[in-house]
């Protein structure tokens, strides 16, 4: 298998037949000085399926420059480390087979497959058919992005191509036959619908998926026409139904008319009964009008006598005016003479009272005087005889000293005991306000703590839930289980939280960390299994990374612009910290600045470090593991979108430790202030007995003195009161005459009073005479006045009934007029002609009063208004609904034989489709679950539908079981990892191969995500199940494999070398090389 190149490249090909027992670490490189190789064994015996590949051939594609490939009829494994072209192949059987470019997941233009720098690509891939191989070239125009086709040497179109292809049951695009690397993930991904559609094409007879198809669409076609007949039989019920209505409807048309004739010649007959009417009413009210004018005039006559009474009273009244109020000016002269008469008299009465109350005010003086004389020398008695009788007091003098002393001393311990106090609550001031500041820092970390969590419930709200959770259940778990990563990390500068968020994978900044397997256990039921949540979690290392030392100094990278490793950005948990440096290695990867990407190669060169940051990018560093070169890829930060809130965990527990030395310090000034507060209580207490008994000292000392003072007092007042004497014997004679003389004078005012009284009254008399002539004239005047207004009030009622007639009279002219001619317009007469004959014997046959009538055609009208809706069309209509009716009978009829006929066809193709595809979902579901039975697992394969009828609702569901403590699972992109996806998808497959009809099948690097003991069992079961007779062609694609894994005869291993050494492929012989091999092996035991 060898084909010389033209070119040289940066990657080439080998490719070996393996044994049973051969190690794959025994083949070694054949080193030269080319740079591309394809070397191929002898092809392997066996017998190729229809379809199988016999070669592929590629030049100028991807990494080749010409490189040609034969597999053998079983399983092909083609094995090579990482960027030597592997999957080059694989892009070139499904480009070569027409399929889509960006079914690869690496380019959506086929010009991009074209190796870098070459204008054109060529891939050339011959098929095994038993009339002959088919041989399919794609030429490759990278200036054009187009392709041109050619079978057996012959251009031709995509179309024929992907025709033959097709006719061969090749489906590139089928992820269970064509599995490329980039969609190893998605297989995972699809629906259960989306599986039985690829394993039914797979697998399935030809026909299969074809019945499938027709029964999609014959169900479909079935809803269709069930839809539609239904349709047509509820608007055919509605056609009769409204024709049943209609039929009535056409007889009552006819009642309807007779009903509206009657109400026309009632609506002609109406006005002229109307005229008549209001024509009598003319005549009587022009009567009564004739004679309410005769009584005006007579009314009008009758009030002339009246008025000329009326004006000679008038005459009279004014005459008595004059007296009147001459004598009213005399009263009030004579009256006010009265009145000044009556004040001088009573102002001597008042002067008398004067008299009498002064002379009262001297006499109760004296009397109180000679009262206060007498108890002014009872004091001075009993005072003279307590001072006989008090002690001497000069001995008292040591004791108040003594209660001196003991209050000054007690005073000292007060000002002490206060200013402790004052010291204490100011003390407490200060810890209350150290206090708040502290609340105030704890709130604000709180605050920030908040908006992490915000964050994290917005984006991943099944993790936010967890966490939830997680902080009710901690007694669950029995060793340290920390919340996800991002609430963990916090960055000491929030502007390098890019670093990190760059760093850690956005599942890993959700993860939880735990000590224990069993806890992660614990919890992954708890959330996934019954909770439902798409969580994730990692165990931290049993033996902690967290404080380990990165393999250089960051004095050594100073130089470079480095200022921190990774590490060192950020604050966390120990597991946490240990998980990260252990995962991702962030102690041994250094944060650079703009100076380091300045100098990004001499960086690269010199200090061979593997990932690198710079301000803005990051760096990542690999070296070839043939040529030994060092090759670097770069990327932009994202910006930080979850860490850039800073909480220090740290300061937080340090405030906390803070507050509660706080508190503690309260509480004992607290207690302090009550202890200094009793003893202060109780020093008052004592101060006040003290100062109470000196008191007491004090008066008894000066109650001596005082009672001499007040004896001294007492009897200079006794001795002023005495020289304070009046004569009331003189007073009240001098009172006496006083009062004799005011009384003569006031005799005098009485008499003379008494005659302008009397004056007074002679006046009064005569005005009352002349107010009563007057008031008899009033009187008269009164009632003459009155009888005018009622005679005036009956003049203007009868002149507004005159006016209301006459307005009637007029009114009722011009509606007799309007009438007439209104009665006229009816029965379109003209003025001068008489009412028809015709209208005058129809009128003779209806009522004569206009309610008569107006009943009448109130219930004509009401018996019209039951036709409503009548019209002359109503009989046409029925007619054309009768022939519509007839039409859609006889398409409902058409339709039903159609659905019958299409539900025959789905029960046919049904039972053509259904059981052979129960037998194979059956037996794919045995070889399923035996693959998963010797793994020490369990899986299932069964056909899920939820209604039998919904033929586009079948689907193949996968449910797997990886422990023994859990239970079947559907298989999901999320349920399961990555490791257990990867087996799953490789088992099914596997499950398909001996059941497939396909010729061939790929699958690139489904192994990656397996752990040593799945991927061992998994390649056993691809090399037994691979390496049978009959089944089709198997091409396993894998960077690495494990030691001493079984292998078959009838397996064929490629191996894939790159660099720029490999021989020429014309300079390249195999045989040559097994010879030197099998020296070298002979030779070895003898050294």
């Amino acid at each position: 298998m060898a084909t010389p190149s033209r070119k040289t490249s940066a990657s080439s090909s080998l490719a070996s037949k393996r044994g049973p027992s051969t190690d794959p670490s025994s083949e070694s490189e054949v080193p030269s000085k080319r740079r591309n190789s394809a070397v191929q064994p002898p092809q392997p015996s066996g017998p190729f399926v229809e379809g199988s590949i016999v070669r592929i051939s590629m030049e100028n594609f991807l990494t080749y420059d010409l490189c040609e490939v034969s597999p053998g009829p079983h399983l092909n494994m083609i094995i090579g480390a990482n960027g030597t072209g592997k999957s080059s192949i694989v892009c070139a059987i499904c480009l070569g087979l027409a399929g889509k470019p960006a079914f690869m997941g690496r380019a959506d233009k086929v010009g991009f497959f074209v190796k870098r720098g070459c204008s054109k690509g060529m891939i050339e891939i011959e098929l095994f058919r038993a009339s002959g191989n088919l041989v399919i070239t794609r030429e490759i125009d990278v200036a054009k992005n187009q392709s041109f086709w050619f079978i057996n040497k012959k251009s031709t179109t995509q179309k024929v191509v992907e025709e033959q292809v097709a006719a061969l049951n090749i489906q590139v695009s089928n992820l269970c036959q064509f599995l490329p690397q980039d969609k190893v993930g998605e297989f995972a991904k699809l629906s259960k619908i989306e599986l039985l559609e690829a394993t039914e094409k797979s697998i399935g007879p030809p026909e299969m998926h074809r019945y499938h198809c027709e029964l999609k669409n014959f169900r479909e076609k079935e809803k269709q026409l069930e839809t539609s007949c239904k349709e047509k039989t509820e608007y055919l019920e509605k056609m009769v139904q409204r024709n049943e209505r209609y039929k009535q409807d056409v007889e009552r048309f006819y009642e309807r008319k007779r009903h509206l004739d009657l109400i026309e010649m009632l609506e002609a007959k109406r006005p002229w009964v109307e005229y008549e009417n209001v024509r009598q009413e003319y005549e009587e009210v022009k009567l009564a009008r004739d004679q309410v004018k005769e009584e005006v005039r007579k009314l009008k006559e009758g009030q002339i006598p009246i008025t000329r009474r009326i004006e000679e009273i008038e005459r009279q009244r004014h005459n008595l005016e004059a007296p009147k109020k001459k004598k009213a000016l005399d009263i009030k002269e004579t009256s006010q003479k009265c009145k000044q008469k009556q004040d001088v008299i009573e102002r001597k009465d008042k002067h008398i009272e004067e008299l009498q109350q002064t002379l009262k005010v001297k006499q109760n003086e004296e009397h109180d005087r000679q009262r206060r004389i007498s108890n002014t020398r009872k004091m001075i008695e009993d005072l003279q005889n307590e001072l006989k009788t008090t002690e001497n007091c000069e001995n008292l003098q040591p004791q108040i000293d003594a209660i001196t002393n003991d209050l000054r001393r007690i005073q000292d311990e007060k000002t002490l005991c206060e200013e402790e106090v004052t010291d204490k609550q100011r003390e407490k001031e200060t810890l209350e306000k150290e206090k708040k500041n502290v609340d105030d820092h704890i709130v604000r970390f709180d605050n920030l703590m908040n908006q992490k969590e915000d964050k994290l419930r917005q984006r991943y709200r099944d993790t936010y839930d967890a966490v939830l959770w997680l902080r009710n259940n901690r007694d669950k778990f029995k060793q340290r289980v920390c919340e996800p990563i991002m609430l963990t990390i916090n960055m000491k500068d929030n502007k390098n939280a890019k670093y990190i968020e760059n760093h850690i994978s956005s599942n890993d900044l959700r993860a939880f960390v735990f000590e224990s397997q069993e806890d992660m256990e614990v919890f992954l039921k708890e959330v996934r299994d019954n909770k439902k949540l798409r969580v994730n979690a990692v165990i931290a290392p049993k033996n902690s990374y967290a404080d380990k030392a990165p393999s250089r100094s960051l004095n050594e990278l100073k130089q470079y612009g480095f200022f921190s490793y990774l590490r060192e950005l950020f604050d966390a948990p120990d597991p946490v910290m240990s998980y990260l440096c252990c995962q991702y290695h962030i102690h041994e990867v250094p944060v650079g600045t703009e100076r380091t990407r300045e100098r990004i190669e001499r960086v690269i060169q010199e200090t061979r470090l593997k990932q690198i940051y710079t301000a803005e990018e990051k760096y990542v560093v690999k070296t070839s593991f043939y040529s030994n070169k060092v090759i670097s890829s770069n990327t932009s930060l994202k910006v930080a979108q979850f860490l850039t809130v800073t909480v220090d965990l740290e300061q937080r527990r340090h405030l906390q430790e803070q507050l509660k030395e706080i508190n503690r310090k309260l509480q004992a000034i607290e207690s302090g202030l009550i202890a200094l507060r009793e003893t202060n209580k109780h020093l008052e207490h004592k101060d006040n007995e003290l100062r109470q008994k000196k008191k007491e000292l004090l008066e008894r000392k000066t109650k001596k003195r005082q009672l001499e003072q007040k004896i001294s007092s007492k009897l200079g007042s006794l001795k002023l009161m005495e020289q304070d004497t009046c004569n009331l014997e003189e007073e009240e004679r001098k009172a006496s005459t006083r009062i004799k003389e005011i009384n003569v004078q006031k005799a005098k005012l009485v008499t003379e009073l008494t005659n302008l009284i009397k004056i007074c009254t002679t006046l009064h008399i005569q005005k009352v005479d002349l107010i009563l002539q007057n008031t008899t004239v009033i009187s008269e005047k009164n009632k003459l006045e009155s009888d005018y207004m009622a005679a005036s009030s009956q003049l203007r009622l009868t002149e507004q009934h005159f006016i209301e007639l006459d307005e009637s009279r007029n009114r009722l002219l011009q509606k007799c007029k309007e009438l007439m001619r209104r009665a006229r317009q009816v029965c379109n007469l003209g003025a001068e002609q008489t009412v028809p004959q015709e209208y005058q014997t129809a009128f003779q046959d209806l009522p004569n009063t206009l309610d008569e009538i107006d009943a009448l055609l109130t219930e004509e009208r009401s018996r019209a208004s039951c036709f409503t809706g009548l019209n002359p069309t109503i009989v046409e209509e029925y007619t054309k609904r009768e022939e519509e009716i007839e039409q859609l009978t006889k398409e409902l009829k058409e339709k039903k034989i159609e659905l019958d006929k299409y539900r025959e066809n789905i029960s046919q193709v049904k039972e053509r489709w259904l059981n052979p595809l129960k037998e194979l979902v059956e037996k794919i579901n045995e070889k399923f679950s035996n693959f998963f039975s010797s793994m020490q697992c369990a899986g299932e394969v069964d056909l899920h539908t939820e209604n039998e009828e919904d033929y586009d609702k079948y689907g193949i569901r996968i449910r797997v079981k990886f422990r023994s403590s859990t239970q079947l699972h559907e298989l999901t992109p999320h349920h399961q990892s990555g490791g257990e996806r990867s087996v799953s998808t490789m088992l099914y497959l596997m499950a398909l191969q001996e059941l497939n009809r396909c010729p061939f099948r790929v699958v690139d690097e489904i192994n990656q995500g397996m752990d040593p003991i799945n991927e061992r069992r998994v390649f056993e079961m691809v090399v037994n199940t691979a390496c049978k007779e009959n089944t089709s062609q198997y091409f396993f694609i894998t960077p690495k494999l494990l030691q001493n894994l079984p292998y078959s005869e009838k397996m064929t291993v490629l191996f894939v070398y790159n660099g720029p050494h490999m021989l020429e492929p014309n300079r390249w012989n195999l045989k040559a090389f097994q010879r030197r091999r099998r020296r070298i092996t002979f030779t070895q035991p003898s050294q």
